[in-house]
């Protein structure tokens, strides 16, 4: 985990903007998140500052938290700043950090300020990058792209208010690609009660659905980077290509993937159009790959039985548990990445080793009462600090969702790299893992 740079505050009108700076490259970029920030608890996020690290390292990169979020002075809900407020913000923020003229990267909503911004203040506008942006936010007869038509909208506001301590839930919407991760879980859902209360995030969401900037984007005149994902859950990619096709000269790049947080999924492939854009290059990915066999555990119905053992014994149990787990994962040449609560994550260098593993720790743990299921999957995993991302990792937890009480569940890659080992499968038919494109042909590990 990343320190957050030095927070400082620089004054628009009467309210406080909180902003930092980080990187010493060679031109200003200012980072527009959208909806809700909070610029100290988003380094606390991995994947949020690994994002902005990479921002960072050719870039001096500033950052700040619009009026009503984060550590910026809050505002009335019944007075919430408009986009014309909200655009002398980042002109305060670009003044307090003496830029005279930066590129600027609006994510979501936040694209829909840059791109005002760009078209007002040419002058001070290197160039824009605009991510999973949009146009209009309601969608209308005129205009079929917005997030959704009145009525919806209306009904997602209305429960925000539950869904605001759903870390869970929002990011099964947000991005379902780490929706299962209970790390990504517990940091989005800090950064977003970090970031605003649920009454000022639906007052929020009504404003940016209300948005409409499409007369404005004939007047921008600034080089312009439009970026969306084919399937993003939130911001279709129909508005993508109309945002980009409204900007003249405006250049549209379309990427694989459903996640509309641009921190998870593919962020390098991101972040590599974006420096290619802005500086001319591409740097060579430094991220660490590695070939390994992911797996998944947990405890079969462990509400339940947490229930019937009442917190102090089942706290013991769990304890028992990850001592077993990790004595198996040490006898077997793994190394746990992190618990999940009532499981773990592991990797291996050799799938066999993990399939014993993943059997003998089921029938060490039925000593203590404890049912378990396992998946494994075999790929490409991409090395975060001491986390582990990638599709195989997304695919290691699916098939773990879909094993059976006691069962060890792999996919077709394992089967075909322990050929000859003497282990024995079950073919437990085709599957459609969730967020993981294509069918899966998974195996049983016969007991």
């Amino acid at each position: 985990m990343t320190a957050a740079p030095k927070t400082r505050y620089a004054r628009s009108g009467d309210v406080n903007i909180a902003y930092q700076i980080a990187g010493n490259g060679p031109i200003d970029l200012v980072y527009v998140p959208g909806w809700v920030s909070n610029i100290e608890t988003a380094w606390e996020d991995p994947h949020v500052s690994r994002f902005l690290e990479r921002l960072a390292s050719f870039s001096r990169l500033i950052l700040f938290d619009k009026r009503g979020t984060g550590l910026s002075d809050r505002v009335s809900i019944s007075e919430l700043p408009t986009l014309e407020q909200r655009m002398d913000d980042v002109r305060a923020v670009m003044d307090a950090a003496d830029s005279q003229r930066a590129a600027l990267f609006g994510a979501s909503e936040g694209g829909v300020m840059c791109a005002l911004f760009g078209a007002t203040y040419p002058d001070r506008t290197a160039a824009l990058v605009l991510y999973g942006s949009y146009a209009k936010g309601t969608a209308t007869a005129d205009y079929p792209h917005g997030l959704a038509e009145q009525e919806a909208i209306d009904e997602f506001v209305e429960a925000l208010t539950e869904l605001w301590d759903d870390a869970g839930g929002l990011l099964n919407i947000w991005a379902p690609s780490a929706s299962d991760d209970p790390v990504a879980q517990a940091a989005f859902g800090r950064y977003l009660r970090t970031g605003a209360s649920p009454s000022a995030v639906k007052a929020l969401t009504r404003m940016n659905a209300a948005v409409d900037i499409r007369h404005v984007l004939p007047v921008i005149a600034v080089p312009t980077l439009v970026i969306h994902r084919s399937e993003d859950m939130i911001v279709t990619v129909e508005a993508g290509r109309d945002l980009a096709a409204g900007i003249e000269g405006a250049k549209y790049i379309e990427l694989p993937g459903e996640d509309h947080l641009w921190f998870h999924g593919d962020a390098d492939a991101i972040l590599g159009e974006v420096e290619e854009f802005l500086t001319g290059t591409r740097a060579a990915e430094i991220v660490d790959r590695i070939l390994a066999t992911v797996m998944f555990t947990d405890i079969v119905d462990s509400t339940r039985k947490a229930a019937a053992l009442g917190d102090r014994r089942w706290r013991d149990l769990l304890g028992r548990h990850d001592t077993l787990m990790r004595r198996e994962l040490e006898r077997h040449r793994g190394r746990a990445v992190k618990t999940l609560g009532d499981g773990f994550l592991a990797t291996f260098d050799g799938p066999a080793r993990a399939i014993r593993c993943a059997c003998s720790a089921r029938d060490a743990l039925r000593g203590l009462g404890v049912e378990v299921r396992a998946g494994l999957h075999t790929g490409e995993c991409e090395l975060i600090g001491d986390d582990l991302g990638g599709i195989a990792v997304n695919i290691g937890a699916r098939v773990g969702s879909v094993a059976g009480p006691g069962e060890v569940l792999v996919s077709r890659t394992v089967t075909d790299l322990v050929a000859g080992s003497g282990i024995e499968f079950t073919d437990r038919g085709v599957h459609s893992l969730k967020g993981v494109p294509g069918e899966w042909q998974l195996y049983a590990v016969k007991e």
